[in-house]
């Protein structure tokens, strides 16, 4: 009765089944009996005591140290849920509430003694509820910290090898709770910028909380996804929001902070130069998409819009929209051809032609009739011309001789005025007094 103080707890003893495993199986031969736990000491004397629902997790003075967890959502856990350190059960889930804010839950652990010694400010914590499935260049693993977490649930922690494990953790130290393992490795950044994109074409398989890649890196993530209609044009387009992180991507130049102006300037050089958001396919199998932020040197120009109340970046189609767009322009240029117009035109060429090849025929065979015959006399009477010059020129002939005779007389006129040209060009002066003249001088 002197251990009796505000701090003692009581509670009905019977068989229970819960996360934690079985507990109480004694009572069902000796029948139930009440529970204590005298508590810490240094309370107030009490006589007056409200009864547990359920027995607590831990008693006073077991050894250990009690930690809280702070995540999104509580999943799978529940009290009783194991906590384990290199797959060794070394603590469990002793209660768990709603923060004040409601934006998140609080998660009470303990950690059996020595085992909480291992726990340091850097340490990191994550659900291993179910089955740890990761997919890189070696392929499929498959990771669980036992058989109970695929049924119940878990945690686990571990400090990463990558960062230093800073100093022991204190009692009642706060942890976030981490999703899934890989998450742990996963660097926190504190800067976000919003940015708005514009998709005319469908955005199925794009999910909130997809990645944003730059040439295959993620630096952001897809926060909002909306559906807008434009009165003016009359169609619909897409609005998607999404959060880069600038600290996921390092500077090289100068270790001076970029002021908001030279960060604005320097996307507008990016974008001039063809930086364009553009959505990607993320996994063949699933069907799910990112947006992936890349440079398309060959993309038509545009602008920053910075007016609105996030900056909108310019945006590009898929691969396959363009490959559409485009077989859909060839088809709207082919149905624009009046075929039915050429058709006809065409078979009334083909007309003109029969009747102009029959009308080449009729001549051709005109010609036959008339120009033959008058070719012929003209053949004929060339012969007739011929055979007459032959006989004239004929040596045996007299108009023969008398043309050799002409040629000879012709031939010494021309050797007389070689000898005069060449005495007039030795005495020039004979031109003027005679031959005798210029002889004697």
């Amino acid at each position: 009765e002197p251990h009796l103080t505000e701090n003692t707890r009581f509670w009905v003893e019977r068989a229970r089944i819960g996360a934690g495993g079985a507990s109480g199986l004694g009572t069902l031969f000796a029948g139930a009996y009440i529970g204590t736990d005298i508590g810490k000491p240094g309370g107030k004397p009490a006589r007056s005591f409200k009864g547990l629902e359920l027995p607590p997790v831990i008693t006073t003075g077991l050894p250990g140290s009690h930690f809280t967890l702070r995540a999104e959502k509580l999943g799978s856990l529940d009290i009783g849920s194991p906590i384990y350190y290199r797959q060794i059960k070394v603590g469990q889930v002793v209660a768990y509430e709603l923060g004040k804010t409601g934006k998140h839950v609080d998660i009470k652990i303990f950690i059996d003694a020595p085992h909480h010694g291992d726990i340091f400010e850097n340490t990191r914590f994550w659900n291993a509820s179910g089955l740890d499935v990761a997919v890189d260049a070696s392929g499929i693993r498959i990771n669980t910290q036992s058989f109970l977490t695929m049924m119940i649930g878990g945690i686990a922690y571990d400090t990463p090898a990558n960062l230093e494990p800073g100093a022991p953790a204190q009692e009642g130290a706060t942890f976030k709770l981490y999703a899934s393992r890989e998450k742990i490795f996963e660097k926190a950044y504190v800067e976000r910028k919003p940015w708005l994109l514009y998709f005319d074409g469908s955005v199925r398989g794009l999910a909130v909380g997809a990645p944003v890649e730059l040439q295959g890196i993620q630096i952001g993530e897809v926060t909002d996804i909306t559906l807008e209609f434009d009165r003016e044009k009359l169609a619909f387009r897409i609005p998607v929001l999404i959060e880069l992180e600038p600290e996921r991507i390092k500077f090289i130049g100068g270790e001076r902070a970029l002021s908001t102006a030279e960060r604005k300037r320097g996307m507008d050089i990016l974008v001039a130069r063809g930086l364009r958001a553009q959505l990607k396919t993320g996994s063949l199998l699933t069907g799910q998409l990112l947006v992936g932020l890349d440079l398309h040197p060959e993309a038509p120009p545009a602008k920053i819009n910075w007016d609105g109340r996030y900056p909108e970046l310019p945006t590009i189609p898929t691969p396959m929209e363009e490959i559409t767009s485009g077989v859909t322009r060839i088809v709207e240029k082919f149905d624009k051809i009046p075929l039915e117009q050429i058709g006809k035109d065409l078979q009334q060429t083909m007309a003109n032609l029969s009747k102009t090849t029959a009308n080449l025929q009729t001549l051709v065979q005109k010609l036959d009739a008339n120009v033959a015959p008058a070719a012929t006399d003209t053949l004929k009477q060339a012969q007739t011309t011929l055979i007459k010059v032959d006989r004239l020129l004929n040596a045996d002939s007299p108009t023969g001789h008398e043309l050799k005779r002409a040629l000879a007389e012709l031939a010494d006129a021309a050797r007389n005025i070689s000898i005069l040209m060449d005495y007039l060009e030795r005495h020039p002066d004979s031109v003027i007094f005679g031959k005798e003249q210029s002889n004697e001088k």
